[in-house]
């Protein structure tokens, strides 16, 4: 072998290896794929996933699907070759790590918030179903954390029911906070409270707020929690969280309240956050949670309002399931219902 055949080989080597080095160094970016889709109308470990007690409740044989994406792991960082892949496949997202998560995320901070909203989803989705209904029920402002140098510390405690502000009552955690927003910096206010089953006041001086120095704060963290007339349980793997299923959550609920199937044996799925006024919000990882609903049988999705653009430019069959626009529980259930009596139907759609 000449010097020069040498050397040129020498060199190819060198290349492929500086090739491979770089192609499988982390790099700062996220992937979204289409994961699992669970009917919450069916059952999970052996139990109904939606267990009602105290209420008289219908089951349905069709299908309301709740979706899912798998997002690679803040833990782990991907590399060049599986960034490309991911761009190569139209059913994958590939996003900016910074874009989803912050420097201290990590599995268990991610696993813990997805957990909370997921559970303040389903509380969300059963006062929402209960609203559509016309079920009474009630709510109450609890607090979940006192600063311990803060306004409130050695005041309040947490799980404390905020029952008042100056005597002003309200059972909306953001009318709350906006009346004490709304107090001068600096002055005290009467917080009327219960602990414990007792009734009591405490006056607490205000501080000016981090957001807005012309407002206040008292320094504790609050949450609305729902008193409903008869028990819901909604039960799903530890894996499964987040608020994305609120909307599917809540149409089931909805439907085993209600006689007669709301699907007509039909499969249908869709995501959305939910309010307890029964307002679908947006979510992410959409054009993922489509081909998801596709694969799983799904000919029927619906979408939040905010979401339809990017819904519209996914990638999925429409011959095979068709994009519904819906902004209210309310919507979605007029859309249900008519889409059963008729696949034809004129409904909102999504546009890109």
């Amino acid at each position: 072998m000449s010097r020069r055949t040498a050397a040129g080989l020498l060199a190819l080597g060198l290349i492929a290896a500086l090739v491979f080095t770089g192609a499988t160094r982390p790099v700062d970016f996220v992937t979204f794929r289409p994961g699992p889709t669970m009917n919450v109308l069916g059952e999970f470990a052996g139990k109904e996933i939606i267990q009602i007690k105290g209420h008289p409740s219908y089951p349905d044989d069709g299908e309301l699907r709740m979706v899912t994406v798998y997002q690679s792991s803040p833990d782990r960082r991907l590399n060049l070759i599986e960034v490309l892949s991911g761009w190569a496949d139209p059913d994958v997202a590939v996003v900016p790590r910074s874009a989803v998560f912050s420097e201290q995320d990590n599995d268990k901070t991610v696993r813990q918030e997805s957990a909370a909203e997921m559970t303040s989803s389903q509380d969300n989705a059963t006062a929402a179903a209960l609203d559509a209904l016309d079920i009474p029920y009630t709510s109450r402002v609890v607090i979940t954390e006192v600063a311990k140098d803060g306004a409130s510390a050695g005041k309040l405690r947490k799980g404390d029911v905020i029952l008042a502000i100056d005597g002003k009552t309200t059972d909306q955690a953001t009318d709350m906070v906006q009346l004490i927003r709304s107090a001068e910096p600096g002055k005290p206010i009467v917080v009327t409270y219960r602990r414990n089953g007792v009734k009591d006041d405490v006056t607490i001086t205000t501080e000016p707020a981090e957001d807005d120095p012309t407002s206040s704060r008292i320094n504790v963290g609050i949450r609305i929690d729902f008193v409903f007339p008869f028990k819901v349980d909604i039960r799903l793997p530890e894996t499964v969280g987040g608020p994305s299923a609120g909307m599917m959550f809540a149409l089931s609920v909805y439907d085993l309240l209600t006689p007669g199937s709301i699907t007509g044996g039909k499969t249908i799925a869709g995501s959305g956050t939910i309010t307890p006024e029964g307002v679908v919000g947006p979510i992410g990882g959409i054009g993922q949670k489509i081909p998801g609903a596709e694969r799983d049988g799904a000919r029927l999705f619906l979408v939040a309002r905010e979401n339809c653009a990017e819904a519209a430019r996914s990638h999925y069959d429409r011959s095979k399931i068709r994009l519904v626009k819906v902004h209210t529980l309310d919507d979605a259930i007029n859309a249900v219902k008519a889409w059963r009596a008729n696949p034809q139907a004129k409904l909102p759609a999504c546009a890109a």
